[in-house]
């Protein structure tokens, strides 16, 4: 073995294989470009993004690991999301969910706190 060699098995590795996703068209209707990242919860995307908050509960893009999407002012572009893995808990980010993506009452909560604070949603 050769320090930091990587050993990889044959064949094709599919990512995220199983987990549900879905389609959503997303459009930054904010002046400044806004850049999402792979693992971002994307419910919690900058408010002046405006797409189908709800739907979104508890997934996030369906790219590779530290990579990212750039939506330029006014512009709309289909995105696929992908369930989030793990414990399937957020902390943080907006602070709109502080906790579990599972549940019907977090999403409830999170879709109410949400409009509150005027994020967009189609």
């Amino acid at each position: 073995m050769i320090p930091g060699e990587i050993f990889v098995k044959k064949g094709e590795i599919v990512c995220n294989e199983g987990r549900p996703t879905i389609q959503l068209e997303v459009t930054n209707t904010g002046d400044r470009p806004i850049q999402v990242g792979s693992h971002f919860h994307f419910f919690e995307v900058n408010k002046a993004m405006a797409f189908d908050r709800a739907s979104a509960f508890g997934m996030r893009l369906n790219i590779p690991a530290g990579t990212a999407i750039r939506f330029e002012p006014g512009e709309g572009k289909p995105v696929e999301l992908v369930a989030l893995g793990g414990a399937r808990r957020v902390i943080g980010i907006n602070s709109l969910v502080n906790g579990d993506t599972t549940s019907e009452s977090s999403k409830a909560a999170a879709v109410q706190k949400a409009e509150s604070l005027n994020f967009k949603t189609n």
